[in-house]
């Protein structure tokens, strides 16, 4: 028995009102766009169900690796759809899907039975009992445990018979394109990614800028943050990458302002294209992947100064974070090992050797001031720099 058909479970989407067709809607939508170039299927609504049906041949692993980077899923049942709701041949198909999706039989089980199909002569009470009865029968070496079973075999009867047991664990979160759009400032680290990450995950669709420094920052240092971009793009869609040739911009910041306020002032500018950027592309806040106390520019008192500059909501979803809770979601969304590779970040160039930790705004209000002569021309030659790539997700 081969299963084609999978039970989409939604968590979150299933307390909205009124409106959750609309939640529901784009879930369907970016289901056919990750398993569009899989094979041939149907994704179809059912009263609170969805359910994806494969239509030739397709690769089942493959399929359930592409809805687990669906955000909005929590479960993936691969299930066994019954057209014929006759007794005698449901029973049959029970026994065969226990049969074939199970080589040891040796676990205890319960069936839950589910009858939203109220013409169907039998309740959800006597399914659940005489199915259990019959599967008992077939299986001399399984045993029933209502409480605490090992194996919960669902059935659900619909105009068509549903009948699932395993449910597979899906990222959760809301559907991309349900909660507007953001800019994310994607560094070669480790963090940004994580931050994009998290944010896609709450419905927001994730375009990214990137600093880039050459020539001291290599052509390698770049093609990471793409990598990193087409990573964030498994969960997030495809992501469009400005990058910004920001080298103008360092070196008079470096030549006209005192050394200990070099990376809270390169860090406001940044907030600020990233900010014009975020207009031009119709996104409505930014996101960066910042953590209290983590470096310098990252004290409570920076992030206030860095923050000053903008107008726009910064989400900042891993703050209260520390570096190993990071580093494991990074594992989890395979970012972490291309983060860690040793191609240098423009950030790391003009690092001073004693940053402030606690700048005073007033004070760096009063050193960007140095710049006035020359920082409009800047603005405008920087913005004029932008190169954006559309970065996709590739096996």
């Amino acid at each position: 028995m081969n299963i084609t058909a999978f039970l989409i479970k939604y968590g979150e989407i299933g307390v909205k009102g009124k409106n959750r067709y609309l939640f529901e809607d784009a879930l369907v939508h970016q289901i056919k766009r990750v398993i569009h170039p899989l094979g041939e299927f149907v994704v179809r609504k059912e009263n609170g169900r969805i359910f994806v049906e494969a239509q030739g041949e397709f690769d089942q692993a493959e399929t359930i690796a592409a809805l687990q980077r669906v955000f909005g899923i929590v479960g993936i049942c691969p299930v066994l759809i019954v057209e014929n709701k006759d007794w005698e041949n449901l029973t049959k198909e029970v026994v065969e899907f226990i049969e074939t999706q199970y080589e040891k039989k040796d676990f205890t089980f319960k069936v839950a039975a589910r009858r939203a199909d109220k013409s169907y002569p039998m309740d959800s009470m006597t399914i659940g009992r005489e199915m259990g009865a019959v599967i008992l029968d077939h299986f001399s070496d399984l045993s029933v445990d209502v409480h605490n079973p090992q194996v919960q075999i669902n059935i659900e009867v619909r105009k068509q018979v549903y009948v699932y047991s395993k449910i597979l664990k899906g990222p959760g979160g809301m559907p991309l394109g349900t909660n507007g759009k953001a800019m994310l400032l994607l560094s070669g680290g480790i963090d940004s990614p994580v931050a994009g990450y998290m944010i896609a995950k709450r419905g927001v669709k994730i375009d990214a800028v990137y600093f880039h420094a050459p020539p001291y920052t290599s052509e390698r240092a770049k093609q990471k943050v793409v990598d990193l971009a087409k990573k964030v793009a498994a969960y997030a869609g495809p992501v469009y990458l400005h990058i910004v040739n920001f080298t103008d911009m360092q070196l008079a910041i470096y030549e006209k302002c005192p050394h200990e306020e070099l990376t809270i002032i390169m860090r406001r500018y940044m907030m600020r294209i990233a900010e014009e950027l975020a207009k031009e592309n119709h996104a409505d806040a930014l996101i960066t992947g910042e953590s209290i106390g983590q470096v310098a520019s990252q004290t409570i008192k920076s992030l206030v100064a860095t923050n000053e500059v903008c107008t726009m909501p910064v989400f900042r979803p891993l703050i209260g974070f520390d570096k190993q809770e990071i580093i494991d979601i990074a594992e989890k969304i395979d970012t972490f090992e291309t983060s860690i590779q040793p191609f240098e970040d423009c950030c790391t160039i003009f690092v001073a050797k004693h940053p402030v930790t606690k700048p005073n705004v007033n004070m760096i209000q009063k050193s960007e001031r140095n710049l006035d002569e020359v920082i409009e021309d800047l603005m405008k030659q920087t913005m004029n720099s932008v190169e954006t790539i559309i970065c996709r997700y590739e096996e």
